[in-house]
């Protein structure tokens, strides 16, 4: 005698095998172009941590002036090529305990930081836009943030050879994504670079010494471009106070004097990467305060 299943484990059942077809991430208050599987998740992660060892290949080499492609990677100590199976993001530098494996030189840390900070905000970019050519765009130019903001810290420079191609690369972005305007883009770019300029300006003035280079100004016009006109200002203020609280805090433990200088090139990219994932939240937030 079959037995005969009840309207209670009935749904159940439904509600289980449901459960198994969502999405297993999501960013809820996004489009439904923000939810993916978990396989997909773990597909863009490994595309960002190889992404991520070509941008070290970018932060080793930009500043010398060497080629990108030419010679293959190498140890940083005794310059023998790492072999493919050393060369893992991430994994190598683990399993080799941060050594190279023919010189048992040490390996910087910054190289897997590097690789997982890219693989994180390429998954936080597919999360919050969705897979199509604006994400592709965002992504490039997450890549030029990172390789400028490790550069910056390491060489207090920021390379023109990657952010004079990303101005153009944002402007024509929005002439085929509509997402900042083509309008809105250029003014991002105008806003950003003379924003930078003038505050250089005064700032030299009042101080007697630089204090912002041409690097910062072309920067924040990358910034503009791809990301408009008001999450530009949201990003300077935001690099502003981030960078005046780090200083303070610096030099009240003694770790700086009021002399030295920090790069700003990092807090530039951290407040763009800020305004790209919250900018509209934080800026209504701001318009609610004042009503």
């Amino acid at each position: 005698m079959p037995f005969k299943r009840s309207n209670g484990s009935k749904r159940a059942h439904q509600r289980a095998c449901r459960a198994c077809d969502e999405p297993v991430l999501s960013l809820s208050k996004y489009p439904v172009e923000s939810v993916m599987h978990a396989e997909e998740a773990i597909f863009i992660v490994l595309a960002g941590l190889v992404v991520g060892s070509f941008l070290n290949v970018c932060i080793h080499r930009l500043p010398k002036g060497e080629s990108l492609v030419r010679p293959a990677s190498r140890c940083p100590v005794c310059s023998v090529p790492i072999r493919w199976y050393d060369n893992i993001p991430v994994l190598s530098f683990l399993l080799l305990g941060g050594r190279c494996r023919g010189c048992g030189g040490r390996i910087s840390w910054l190289y897997p930081a590097v690789e997982a900070l890219t693989g994180m905000l390429f998954l936080l970019t597919m999360l919050r836009f969705g897979l199509g050519v604006r994400s592709i765009f965002l992504l490039i130019f997450i890549c030029g943030l990172v390789v400028v903001t490790f550069i910056d810290l390491d060489h207090q420079i920021i390379p023109h050879a990657v952010t004079l191609p990303g101005i153009l690369l944002g402007l024509i972005a929005s002439f085929i994504t509509g997402d900042p305007s083509p309008r809105d883009a250029a003014a991002g770019a105008l806003v950003g670079a003379g924003l930078v300029y003038l505050v250089a300006v005064y700032a030299e003035v009042a101080f007697q010494r630089e204090s912002m280079g041409g690097g910062d100004i072309n920067l924040l016009a990358m910034i503009g471009a791809f990301l408009g006109w008001r999450q530009v200002l949201l990003s300077f203020f935001l690099a502003v106070g981030a960078g005046a609280c780090l200083s303070l805090l610096l030099i009240a433990t003694g770790v700086l004097s009021r002399k030295d200088r920090i790069p700003f090139g990092p807090f530039l990219a951290l407040g763009a990467v800020v305004a790209l994932f919250g900018g509209d939240d934080l800026i209504n937030w701001y318009w609610q305060l004042l009503r």
